[in-house]
Order: C-alpha cells, then structure tokens, then sequence
C-alpha cells in the first residue's frame, strides 16, 4: 500500500547522494557558483508559489469596483419545462376532462389581408390569426415568478390540441418564415392559448345575375373535425369582438361592407352533431372600372353605328364597312367580358346590355341593306318608265332646271314665275338627280316659291330616302330608353 511513497524517498536520497559525491570530486571554486545557482532558483520558485497561492484566496476589499453579481433568479429555473408541465406524466391523447361534459373550447380571429376574389374559380384567399383557448388541468404548474410559459411549435405535437379545420377550404397553410408561426402560451392554473398564422383560400358561392352591378356574400367556416358538440364545444370567446381586421384590408375591385360572426350546429349523418363558426363578409363591387372597360366602349360602338344613317346611300363601301367595324368590335367586347367569367348557365346584367348594343349595331347595317335594296328596286322602275316614255316636247314658254338635291333662297326666288313639273331626262336616269320642267304659270309669287319648295323638300328627302330619315331619330331614341330602364332596374 505504501510501496510508491518507498520508492519516491529511496530516488530522492539517491539524488542528493550523488550530488553530493559530484560536488566533492569538483574544485571548490566550481562548487560555489553551482550552490549559489541552485539557491537563486529555489527563492524564485518560491515566491511565484506564493504570489499564485494569494490570487487565488484573496477576497474583494469594501468598495472595490469588482463586485460578485448576485445571480436573477427570475431567469433561472430548477427544471427543463416539460419535466416542470409533467408533460411525460399524462397521456394528451385524450382530450381534458376526458368522459366528462364538452370542453369549451374559445376562439378568436385577426384578419390580416383578403388577399383576393376570384370570380372564375368562386373561391376568395384570406390571411389570418387563428387563436385557440381552452383549459387543461394536466398542464397546470407552480410559479412564483412567471405568470406564464411561451413556447413554440414543438410542444403543441407533445400535448393535446382542439382539431380545428376550415369548411370548404381548398388549400392552407401555416406560414413558417422565418420559422414556424406557432405560439403556445401556458398559463400556471392550466389555461392554454394557442396561435398560428394561417392562409387559407376557401369556396365561395357567387351569384352573377346582376354583374357586375353585384354585392357578394362570402363566409369562412371552422369546425373541429373528430369531436362532436359532445365531447367539444366551439363558440365565439368574446362574442362580437372576437373577429378584428386590421385598419388596412382591403381590395381594388370590391368594397368590403361588413365583417361579424356566426354560429350553428352541423349535422352529418354517419357522424353527428358539430358547433361550427363563421366568419361573414360582404362585397360590393366597384362599378367604375367595368363603366371604362365595357359600357363606354359598347355605348360609343352603338352611337358610332348611327353615322351611317347621316353618309349618302350612294357611298357603300363607307356604309358596309363602318357596319361590319361596329359589328366585330362589339363581338370582341363580349368575348373579353366572358373570357374572365365562370360559364354559368343564367344571363348576367353585363350579357342584356352587351347583346342589346350589339342588336342595335347589327340593326343599323340590316338598315342598310334595306335601304340599298330599296334604292336598287325604285331604280329599276324608273328605267321602266324611261323606257315607256323616252321624251317630252312640245311645251312653250317652259324652262327646265337640273337640281341635285341642294338649293338655296336664291335659286328659289329665280324660280318663282314658273310652275314645276317633273319629267324624264332622254339621255340617262339616275335616282340622286331630278329634272325638273318649269313652266310659266299664273299665281302670286309667294304661292310660286310655297309650291316650289315643297318639291324641291320632296326630292331631297327621296335621294336620302325615307328609312334613313326615321332612323335618325328611332334608333337613338329606343337605346335611350334602354338605358333608362336599364340603369333603374340595377342601380
């Protein structure tokens, strides 16, 4: 047991034995300069010891700037946090209160955006804070310090948690930038808040008969989805302050009107009774840009058509295609509005008005085809009667005049001494020119120029023809009454 303490003496007294007998076989001289050395190291060594020693044991004098920090003891904690919750001590399969009443379990929501509408797809996407609480006893702590815990996401999938989902939801998702936006909050006596931050785009039934002159009504559901009302009961926690929207939502095609909150009872029938809640908005749209984008346009295209009745029936090519240029316009104003539109199987308030301006248009070169069908018709008869009648002689005094449709005062008091008659021309007829046989006629001069004016307006308005005359007015008037009765049924 002692043998090593044995063998370090025996070495040691071995050593300075035979120091000893070197220094005995060196010169005297020598012999001082080596046990002078030998002591100078020896002094040397003990003082550092020393002074290592002191630094050690040496206490901060009264006043000291160096002070020993007293540790907080509000950030310090016996126990790790799930040994301190007995989280390992409970099975959180099992809802609290497990064979009991319904655990009630309180909900509140902030809405953070309504990101968009989407009318082809009848679904609208929403940004929101979904909050959780509920009471679990199992969870419950003593605490002197802390009146509460938070921890993140990690401890929700070790404890039990309410199973709520959104009803009619397409796609969702947690947002985890830059990590998970989960929070759990712990209270000492068991109340529990949970958090998350969730996008979630859900269905939404639309009603298009009166686009785009509409007001939508949408809703967001929650519901838990394996508990019935029996074992979970879901309600509004403050009632109606439990919804809250941030000051800045909002959308550029549509008003939001209206934010509050219901609740029923839903039942399927191979499962049960489940509370659900619901988040209810209402949207009216706004109707200025579909005023710029479609109902200008189709107007100025309806009005641009009317031209063609005020253009001489003589001009076809100007007439046939300032028609068919109205006419595809139109059509391409109808396709651009369906194109962003679900196929439904009702007319909408956009359809009546589009399709009306584009019977309107389509009228107008019908009117024209009428008009150069006629003019072709009258033609034809006057070629007849040239040919019955080729010529007219024989009549003295008489003066013959060629008027092509336009006169003045002038021409009429020139005119005033002689009585018209119409006759043919041998050479060619034409329906924009008349031949007029004036002869002399007794009568005052003030019926002369009545009875002449009154031809001459005769022939004017045959060369413009007399459906182009009442279209003029007709066609203007009837859209404008369309839009009267329009605009009062939807507004």
């Amino acid at each position: 047991m002692f043998k090593p303490q044995v063998t370090r003496t025996a070495w040691l007294y071995g050593t300075i034995a035979g120091t000893v007998t070197i220094l005995q076989a060196m010169p005297y001289f020598f012999k001082t300069i080596v046990i002078i050395c030998c002591l100078t190291i020896a002094t040397e060594s003990r003082k550092h010891r020393k002074k290592r020693w002191a630094s050690q044991v040496e206490q901060p004098k009264q006043g000291s700037p160096i002070i020993k920090r007293i540790p907080d003891v509000t950030k310090t904690r016996a126990a790790k946090p799930d040994h301190l919750l007995r989280v390992d001590d409970h099975d959180f399969t099992m809802r609290p209160a497990f064979g009991g009443p319904a655990i009630p379990v309180g909900v509140d929501v902030m809405v953070e955006s309504l990101d968009s509408i989407s009318e082809v797809d009848m679904d609208f996407t929403m940004t929101l804070y979904l909050r959780n609480y509920w009471k679990d006893e199992r969870l419950s702590f003593r605490s002197t310090t802390n009146r509460s815990m938070t921890f993140d996401g990690r401890l929700v999938k070790r404890i039990w948690a309410p199973d709520v989902f959104f009803v009619h939801s397409k796609r969702s998702f947690i947002h985890d930038t830059t990590t998970d936006n989960v929070m759990l909050r712990i209270f000492p006596d068991g109340n529990v808040l949970y958090s998350i931050r969730v996008t979630v785009t859900a269905m939404c039934n639309m009603d298009f008969s009166r686009f785009p002159l509409d007001t939508q009504a949408c809703s967001l559901e929650i519901e838990s989805y394996a508990y019935t009302e029996d074992d979970l009961m879901l309600y509004w926690r403050n009632g109606a302050d439990a919804l809250k929207t941030d000051e800045k939502v909002s959308l550029s095609q549509f008003l939001i009107q209206k934010f509050h909150t219901t609740s029923k009872l839903a039942f399927y029938s191979s499962t049960g009774w489940y509370n659900r809640l619901y988040i209810n908005f209402t949207l009216r749209r706004h109707i200025f840009f579909f005023l710029l984008q479609t109902y200008f346009p189709a107007t100025l295209m309806v009005m641009l058509s009317w031209v063609s009745f005020w253009i001489d029936r003589r001009a076809v090519p100007a007439r046939v295609s300032l028609g068919i240029t109205t006419v595809l316009t139109m059509s391409t104003i109808i396709t651009g509005v369906n194109a962003s539109m679900p196929r439904v199987s009702y007319i909408k308030a956009v359809d009546i008005y589009l399709w009306v301006s584009f019977v309107f248009v389509f009228l107008s070169v019908l009117e024209y085809a009428a008009v150069n069908y006629l003019t072709t018709v009258q033609e034809r008869k006057e070629q007849k009667l040239h040919q019955k009648f080729p010529c007219t002689c024989g009549i003295t005094g008489s003066k013959t005049m060629m008027l092509d449709g336009t006169y003045n005062e002038s021409d009429i008091n020139s005119l005033a001494g002689f009585t018209p008659t119409p006759m043919i021309t041998p050479d060619k007829v034409k329906q924009d020119r008349m031949v007029v046989h004036l002869s002399i006629d007794g009568g005052t001069n003030l019926q002369k120029k009545r009875r002449l004016r009154e031809f001459v307006d005769k022939g004017f308005f045959k060369n413009t023809h007399s459906i182009d005359k009442y279209s003029r007015m007709v066609f203007p008037a009837s859209y404008v009454f369309f839009n009267l009765v329009y605009w009062s049924v939807y507004l």
